[in-house]
């Protein structure tokens, strides 16, 4: 019998590859040499890793293994190898002699691996049935910067970058408070991915909590590598085509979900933060509506509004007024429609169809390309083309101008998630249009709404305040009443601390 089947317990005919992936939780040996055998073939093929054997002071041998690359060599040579080297006086002290902040003590196999990919440095002691994992991860990371997609004009310029920690900071400085609780667990078989859990413990409902931690330990997957995907095995609802979970890249925005009782998920490695749970409303909220007065956010919220509905179904009631309902325009419109209409000769869905698809590629290259090219290609493509389509007598004027309307009205929505969502219903839309003309479009609004208010968010209703109906939450709903109007937690998240401000006015401290 060789070492590997003495130390594991295995036979001779499983290779020593399977003998590692299956007997991890075996401990560490007292003996340097063996351990300096496991690590090379455990970590074989691994050109990053770097074994360092280390002379002390009192004259016993280590060796510091970690992954070059995922450290931070500073502090390695700084507060690892100088004070080992040149300072260690007795081995009792050799835990207390490394300058690290943080430090743990690691005997199993399985540990040992998993810090090391995590970026930490391990130290084996010769005749020590133990290793020390030192805090010294230092891998690349970009600096903190706007975020691109929520951009604004007056609130905060900090979004969250690639590493969990610098967002767990980021949310830190907007909720400086004990209550503020953090649960982490792993996802991922091959490549664990740290997933943080943020909330107020005296405000949310303790059912999300338990609900959000069971559905994350019934994920069984190689890696999540982005919120993406991990949004996509925790939603309830994934032939959906509305976002159930929100995602945010604003610190401040986060902040203020969890303080109206909701979860934040932090993804490691992701610069985008997942809120739960969430209904329709909360994607058409923006961070600006909280910075500008009061009047000004309502008007754009009831914009929003009306966006929405613009996006999903102008094409299709210009669809259906041309085919079939046209008496219902004035005669000079009409006439207007016609003419320009009178060298096209596609039916008006083919015609609707032609422009939306090559609006939504127009788009698409845009954002492939680089920054400068992109905004060339989709301004100047846009002019172009359309101007070309109309004197090739292949579009109308009209349709041209009502395509570009619901461009701009899928701009407006400032949840990307939720435009690119609307921006695909206007498809069956158009077709019911197309089919049944207003009865079609009255037909395809009713089964959205039923849609709307048949799905949960983590048992939340989607629907909610709207259906079923909340009238207190309607304060920041359709309009954004002034803040010290809004006393109250929205209801649909059910908080267990209802009441968030009391009296901010001369007027209600009277009463």
């Amino acid at each position: 019998m060789n070492f590997f089947e003495r130390w594991f317990g295995g036979k001779k005919t499983i290779s020593k590859k399977k003998l590692f992936s299956h007997n991890l939780n075996q401990p560490i040996s007292e003996s340097l040499a063996i351990n300096l055998d496991i690590l090379k073939q455990l970590f074989s093929y691994t050109p990053d890793l770097v074994i360092r054997h280390i002379q002390l002071k009192t004259g016993n041998t280590t060796l510091l293994v970690y992954l070059d690359g995922l450290i931070d060599k500073e502090s390695v040579e700084n507060h690892i190898l100088h004070p080992l080297i040149h300072e260690l006086d007795s081995m009792k002290n050799i835990e207390s002699s490394t300058t690290i902040g943080k430090t743990e003590t690691v005997a199993l196999w399985l540990d040992i691996e998993q810090s090391i990919f995590e970026g930490k440095s391990i130290l084996f002691i010769n005749e020590h049935p133990h290793a020390l994992a030192l805090h010294t991860q230092g891998w690349p990371q970009r600096a903190i910067q706007e975020p691109q997609i929520e951009s604004t004009l007056k609130g905060s310029h900090q979004g969250f970058v690639e590493t969990s920690g610098q967002n767990i900071a980021l949310i830190r400085r907007y909720l400086p408070n004990r209550e503020m609780k953090i649960k982490e667990s792993t996802v991922g078989s091959r490549a664990k991915t740290r997933i943080s859990m943020l909330y107020l413990e005296d405000v949310v409902q303790p059912d999300f909590v338990k609900e959000m931690e069971d559905r994350l330990q019934q994920i069984d997957v190689d890696a999540v590598l982005n919120t993406g995907e991990l949004v996509e095995f925790i939603e309830d609802h994934p032939f959906s085509l509305f976002p159930q979970l929100a995602l945010t890249e604003r610190p401040d925005s986060a902040a203020s979900h969890i303080l109206q009782g909701r979860i934040a998920l932090i993804v490691d490695h992701s610069p985008s933060v997942i809120i739960a749970p969430v209904n329709f409303s909360v994607f058409f909220q923006s961070i600006d509506d909280y910075s500008n007065r009061w009047i000004i956010a309502s008007f754009i919220r009831l914009l929003r509004y009306l966006a929405f509905i613009t996006t999903i179904s102008l094409s299709a009631i210009y669809i259906s007024i041309v085919s079939f309902h046209y008496e219902l325009l004035p005669l000079d419109l009409l006439l207007s429609i016609g003419e320009s209409r009178a060298r096209v000769p596609f039916p008006p869905i083919i015609e609707a169809l032609l422009m939306e698809l090559s609006l939504e590629m127009l788009r698409e290259a845009g954002l492939r390309l680089p920054g400068p090219i992109g905004q060339t290609i989709g301004v100047v493509g846009g002019i172009v083309i359309g101007q070309a389509a109309v004197q090739a007598g292949i579009v109308s004027n009209i349709m041209v101008i009502i395509v570009a309307l619901t461009a701009i009205s899928s701009f407006i929505v400032p949840d990307y998630d939720m435009s690119s969502s609307l921006r695909l219903l206007r498809f069956p839309m158009m077709f019911l249009a197309s089919l049944f003309g207003m009865v079609g479009i009255v037909i395809g609004l009713m089964i959205i709404g039923a849609h709307l208010i048949s799905m949960e968010s983590f048992g939340v209703p989607y629907g909610s305040p709207i259906v079923p109906i909340r009238l207190p939450d309607w304060k920041d709903v359709w309009i954004r009443m002034p803040m010290w109007k809004m006393k109250n937690r929205p209801l649909s998240n059910e908080p267990t601390q209802l009441k968030r401000q009391g009296a901010n006015r001369e007027g209600e401290k009277q009463q």
